[in-house]
């Protein structure tokens, strides 16, 4: 699939921000594990939480769809999985780090493998720290990465865990936690990236009757003798998604409002409109919804972005239309996304003229003119998201392999056609 994104000006918008994916994947995860029924409401359906949906079937776990909705009968941390259970979670990585601690409450061994692209992800750190609770972890073909086969059992106890890859590794023993045979001590001896994703983790696990305590991103204790409960939960909107809306009023100047969005929500990616703010765009915030309004330049700024790395690539879009430099923190662990995400997106931007420095660690960007062309995103869906926003600002921008968008946001095409963009 190929879109030409036309360009807009001043544009006047609405939208309705889908589902969080991220909140869907915990919630379709905990609810599995929980004693009982849970319903998930207005659960995001897109490539990755359905590569979920498809895991849990798998492992034995009695799932039903309904429109808006998808009912979990719940195992209560006991995963009677088939003898030979191997998991193709795609190109997911979420759900093969966060079912991976899962393999510890299997009655047998579980294979978890994904596409070419998964098996350059590491999976090491989470794979040693299973290791020191019971886990028995084997890497079938590269030691750290996928495919991996785990069994043992979750006895517990403490145990520690370097997040600085993903927190996602974290995330995967924290919500396997509350089925272990003990108490779960979690200790991070180093800030670990996208560090707001354990707080929706901590959220979630709550919200199913876990008691989670903790010390800031250092530590966490769970414990055993408060399990999941089954319950009905509503999924709420997607800051990441909205992100690329709200770029489209900063970069082609014009107002765009958001709804389906909880303002008190531990979504870092929540803070996006805040740094629009600071980059000239006014800013209302309403129960349900956020306005973008930008009538005047666009000013560069300095951000560390370690908290809320989905919306680095929409940054970079805006920032390459504001009039002074940007430089982007923080964003090392965005080399082991779907794409290298720091290199792709620097290399993507200066094909198109802009004035850009990368290193493992930042972007700086700076004002250039900039043209046209073809984008190829690589399979990363977030790529092809912000080089379209970039497009209704500049035009002659091209997205080859747009359909990658289905990974998180399949509507997203739609919503913009239904807001009167030109493809």
């Amino acid at each position: 699939m190929i879109v030409t994104p036309q360009k807009l000006r001043g544009p006047e918008m609405e939208f309705t921000a889908p589902p969080s994916k991220s909140y869907t994947h915990r919630a379709l995860i905990t609810g599995a594990l929980a004693e009982g029924t849970t319903t998930v409401i207005r659960p995001l359906y897109a490539e990755d939480t359905l590569i979920t949906v498809a895991a849990l079937r798998a492992l034995g776990i009695g799932i039903g769809e309904a429109p808006g909705r998808i009912t979990i009968a719940g195992c209560d941390g006991a995963v009677r999985n088939r003898p030979d259970t191997t998991l193709d979670l795609e190109n997911s990585g979420t759900s093969l780090r966060l079912l991976t601690s899962l393999g510890l409450l299997c009655q047998n061994p579980v294979v978890l493998d994904g596409s070419a692209r998964m098996r350059e992800r590491p999976i090491g750190p989470l794979a040693e720290a299973l290791g020191h609770i019971g886990g028995s972890v084997t890497f079938l073909k590269r030691a750290g990465y996928p495919p991996l086969r785990v069994g043992g059992n979750l006895a517990g106890g403490p145990v520690t865990v370097d997040g600085t890859m993903s927190s996602q590794f974290i995330s995967s023993i924290l919500m396997a936690a509350p089925c272990a045979e003990r108490e779960v001590e979690v200790t991070i001896p180093f800030p670990p990236a996208s560090a707001s994703y354990l707080d929706i983790t901590a959220d979630v696990m709550g919200a199913f009757g876990s008691r989670v305590r903790r010390t800031g991103y250092t530590w966490f204790a769970v414990s055993n003798q408060d399990r999941y409960r089954g319950r009905t939960y509503t999924i709420e909107g997607d800051w990441s998604s909205a992100s690329y809306f709200f770029a489209i009023a900063a970069i082609c100047g014009g107002r765009v409002t958001v709804k389906n969005l909880a303002p008190a929500s531990v979504q870092g990616d929540r803070v996006f409109p805040l740094t629009l703010r600071a980059m000239g765009c006014t800013v209302t915030f309403g129960t349900d919804s956020v306005t973008v309004e930008r009538t005047g330049p666009l000013s560069g700024i300095g951000t560390d972005m370690s908290s809320s790395p989905d919306t680095v690539q929409t940054l970079c879009m805006v920032a390459a239309a504001a009039e002074t430099p940007t430089r982007i923190t923080g964003i090392s662990h965005l080399k082991f996304k779907e794409s290298d995400r720091i290199n792709g997106t620097a290399e993507r931007l200066q094909a198109l003229g802009a004035d850009i420095e990368w290193d493992f660690d930042s972007l700086t960007i700076r004002p250039a003119p900039l043209h046209g062309g073809t984008i190829d995103p690589a399979n990363d869906h977030r790529m092809a998201m912000s080089f379209a926003v970039l497009g209704l600002g500049y035009g002659g921008i091209t997205i080859t392999g747009a359909e990658c968008v289905n990974k998180s946001f399949p509507d997203f095409w739609e919503m913009l056609k239904g807001a009167g963009v030109q493809l």
